[in-house]
């Protein structure tokens, strides 16, 4: 706790409230007591200027484009490391020896089957229904399956709550991807990579071999990376105020879904393609752009800025590379979408429009086309990214679960509704 104070001053009171700093960022006025001592609450729609929790996971600054995990850039971790390695980093808070992501690896490969009924849970939906609608449905059921990992108060318990969901996301969601394709379900196998694993559930059938594209499988677990962990976002946050009530982790995550699906969170990288597919061809781009820019049009080029990323974001630089090994991998030809995605991508980042707002080409954009290239449906991509999150979702639950200060979630309100009133019986209003 730093020695310094920030004043607020309400009518004729002023009180003292303690300013906190973190080992980076910018300090946070803890207004714990403001209640007590004013009578009064902030107001602070959407949070933007409110920390709820105090983290050691991750860290953006927006403004200069930079996002670290436990103080590695994201950019080491995308090109040195693998998706085990960063979830390991994200649960323990440091990379792990040679020994150590051995049996890290071991421990999740090993948990990749799920139970045989959830077979039969899948048969309850329709097959056309949205695969991140079965995802909140199948994750929220793991509970039912796996009792021995409910009881959040025991560390071990806990760990192998974490465990299973990093291992069986994968699993559940190549379950979804099969059954609304009416294909048959694809086992794990424990010999395979995770990015590899995953995409031999989703692609391979009986009938022949899925032979494991290297340059594909490593395009796919660089994506995981890159959307591994996004501090105290909608779908975390979503995350920490289910578990500050004390729910089981399966029952968190699949709350996490749920917020994750949203077109302004998850759902970006969908609502991306479909914009690219209502565009068409690239002749149909100045007409786009022109409304784009016009202030009157509430059109808006999906895929481009970010929130949060203020500069270009550290997470799209990577996967702009990334998604350039794929498509010359795949050597894709041909594809109106793919052409739209291109010129597009070389107007916003020569046009002094975008260039001067900065709103240049983000991680949706790419995993976009990206995603769409190695040949998922768009109604996979948040699912994608669901497996992805999955484990900064349970790292930063982890760490809430373990916080001696976290307490429930109970966010106050400015009420602007009816004062009271006296009830005037049926016949008399």
């Amino acid at each position: 706790m730093s020695a310094k104070t920030g004043t607020i001053r309400i009518g004729e009171k002023t009180v003292d409230m303690p300013v906190r700093s973190g080992t980076i960022g910018p300090d946070v006025v803890d207004i714990g007591k403001l209640y007590g001592a004013t009578g009064a609450f902030t107001y602070d729609p959407g949070f933007l200027s409110t920390a709820a929790c105090e983290s050691k996971i991750t860290y953006i600054d927006g403004d200069e484009g930079v996002l670290l995990h436990r103080g590695y850039a994201i950019e080491e971790l995308a090109s040195q490391g693998d998706f085990l390695e960063t979830c390991y980093l994200l649960l323990y808070g440091e990379l792990p020896t040679a020994a150590q992501k051995s049996d890290f690896d071991y421990r999740v490969t090993r948990h990749t089957m799920v139970h045989d009924q959830m077979s039969r849970f899948f048969q309850g939906f329709r097959r056309d229904a949205h695969p991140m609608a079965v995802m909140v449905g199948a994750v929220g059921a793991l509970a039912a399956f796996y009792h021995d990992s409910t009881d959040i108060t025991d560390p071990t318990q806990r760990m192998i709550a974490s465990m299973r969901m990093i291992a069986k996301m994968p699993t559940l969601a190549a379950m979804a991807y099969k059954y609304n394709v009416g294909q048959p379900f694809v086992y794990p196998k424990n010999d395979l990579d995770y990015a590899s694993n995953f995409l031999r559930m989703c692609f391979a059938v009986p009938c022949e071999d899925y032979k494991i594209n290297p340059v594909i499988a490593r395009a796919l677990d660089r994506i995981f990376i890159l959307h591994a962990d996004h501090e105290q976002n909608a779908s975390t946050s979503t995350v920490r105020l289910a578990g500050s009530t004390g729910a089981n982790p399966f029952a968190c995550i699949a709350a996490g879904i749920a917020a994750l699906w949203g077109p302004a969170h998850g759902g970006a990288n969908e609502i991306c393609l479909q914009m690219l597919a209502e565009i068409g061809t690239v002749d149909r781009i100045p007409q786009f752009i022109a409304r784009a820019k016009d202030k009157n049009d509430p059109f808006k080029l999906m895929g481009f800025g970010h929130r949060v990323y203020k500069n270009f974001d550290p997470r799209a630089k990577i996967m702009h590379k990334t998604c350039h090994e794929v498509l010359k991998e795949l050597g894709i030809k041909d594809d109106p979408l793919l052409d739209v995605a291109m010129e597009l991508e070389k107007i916003a980042l020569n046009d002094e429009y975008f260039i001067e707002r900065k709103l240049y080409p983000n991680v949706d954009f790419y995993s976009g086309i990206t995603l769409k290239a190695i040949g998922f449906p768009t109604s996979m991509f948040t699912v994608l990214f669901a497996v992805a999150r999955t484990v900064g979702w349970i790292a930063q639950w982890k760490e809430m679960i373990e916080d001696p200060n976290q307490k429930i979630g109970r966010p106050r309100q400015l009420y602007t509704g009816q004062p009271a009133r006296k009830y005037v019986e049926t016949a008399k209003r």
